[in-house]
């Protein structure tokens, strides 16, 4: 399974509300590890885990977040892209994540396969969406016995270069009293950028 994420921010016209909404969630969204890996023996979350602690937000904000999958390729391996959206009514915003099927799992079904691309999909795509960061959750990190860490090498060479309207965002987000570790954590960022950034 490889996984690739990269965000998507609509180039129409400026949403300083929605991406102070955004900021806000950012901020002080909270997920908890639920779910227990016996082989690795550790805790990880899930995309519900993730979901579960947005909804307090939703009111709160007046924001909804949906998800969309679909299937881009099935060459050589099939392809699915989650794609993770906050919307006030008005803007929105949206974060994707592709993820490869790993057709060669041992112990699994071809639905079950599918079923654990999606989640790994759906996870990343919110992660990518409210900053965070997963390179110290050992679901993210363990190669479960295979010979090569593939997903966590494919994620660290995806990580995009920031743009100057995301660098902008990112400064909002460091205001609100987000970490510079969360947005290094999804962009590959110059030391210039990381003290712009965190000027004040």
């Amino acid at each position: 399974m490889f996984i690739c994420n990269y965000i998507y921010r609509p180039k129409i016209k400026p949403m300083k509300e929605l991406n102070q909404k955004l900021a806000i969630v950012q901020t002080k969204l909270k997920t908890k590890k639920t779910s227990y890996n016996a082989f690795g023996k550790y805790y990880f979350r899930k995309a519900e885990d993730i979901l579960e602690a947005i909804k307090p937000f939703l009111l709160e904000q007046g924001i909804s977040v949906t998800i969309r999958e679909e299937i881009i390729a099935t060459d050589p391996v099939p392809t699915l892209q989650s794609t993770a959206t906050i919307s006030d009514g008005v803007d929105a915003i949206s974060a994707t994540a592709v993820v490869g099927v790993d057709l060669n799992q041992k112990g699994m079904q071809t639905a079950q396969q599918f079923g654990a691309a999606s989640s790994y999909g759906k996870k990343y795509a919110l992660g990518n969406l409210f900053l965070i960061d997963d390179t110290q959750d050992s679901d993210a990190t363990n190669d479960h016995g295979n010979k090569s860490n593939v997903v966590n090498k494919i994620k660290q060479a995806a990580k995009p270069t920031i743009t100057k309207e995301q660098l902008t965002k990112a400064k909002e987000y460091i205001a609100a009293g987000g970490s510079i570790d969360a947005i290094e954590s999804k962009y590959k960022l110059t030391n210039e950028q990381k003290a712009n950034i965190t000027k004040a």
